[in-house]
């Protein structure tokens, strides 16, 4: 179809090599200026920037400058769902080994853009459904009133929970897991919630998010992997 959305033109994007190491840097958060991303794709300052640019065309990047610096950060949280799904997806074919990440750290949790992925970000979603705090209905996914309530309780302020843009609640594929994990405004909340009350930190040198003992007693209390099957232990790589 003539009309159609140009998806050959996005999938050309982000199926060069060097590109897609791009985007998958920029994955963890934060913001990136061409020289960081330069390292991360392994090619040159010149070529970087060529594709910086042609990310930048095509929607998936963006840029903002900082003194003499320009750093660039992924476009929205939309192009970081659309990311790790095509790594689900990368390793969705029949495997030998484990698909995902091979850092049990990561396995376990890890940051998806602004919100929690891995093992526990799966046991977030699949409480909180259990739980009755995630409504699923014609209109995508929500907070039911009980889930509001909890999200009070949690230290959210109601006000910025209201239904919009972007999304409050989002499905989004786990790349290990092969099971939903929370996305959408919420999904970022309980996530700078939880680094609030110091249940967790950030790795410094990748993806991978940190519980301490205290913290994840306190994140199983409040999200209690009650689902049968579900486990968190990062299960080493088959040989």
């Amino acid at each position: 179809m003539k009309d159609a959305p140009n998806i050959a033109r996005i999938a050309a994007l982000i199926g060069d090599p060097a590109r897609a190491n791009m985007l998958l840097a920029l994955m963890q958060g934060g913001a990136l200026t061409v020289s960081e991303l330069s390292l991360e794709a392994g090619v040159g300052l010149a070529t970087t920037s060529s594709h910086v640019a042609q990310l930048q065309a095509g929607g998936l990047i963006s840029a903002r400058k900082s003194g003499r610096h320009k750093y660039l950060e992924l476009a929205s949280s939309d192009v970081a769902a659309l990311v790790e799904q095509l790594m689900a997806l990368s390793g969705a074919t029949p495997l030998r080994r484990k698909p995902g990440p091979k850092d049990a750290a990561m396995r376990h949790a890890r940051v998806c853009y602004d919100h929690l992925a891995g093992a526990t970000g799966v046991q977030v979603y699949q409480s909180l459904t259990q739980q009755g705090y995630l409504a699923h209905g014609a209109d995508g996914l929500t907070l039911s009133p009980p889930g509001l309530v909890f999200a009070q309780d949690f230290g959210m302020v109601l006000h910025d929970l209201r239904p919009g843009k972007p999304a409050l609640c989002r499905d989004c594929l786990d790349w290990n897991m092969r099971k939903s994990h929370l996305a959408g405004r919420f999904g970022r909340a309980l996530l700078v919630q939880m680094e609030s009350k110091s249940w967790l930190k950030r790795s410094p040198t990748s993806r991978a998010i940190l519980f301490s003992a205290s913290g994840q007693a306190a994140f199983d209390q409040a999200f209690p992997p009650i689902i049968a099957g579900l486990s968190l232990d990062a299960a080493p790589d088959s040989p």
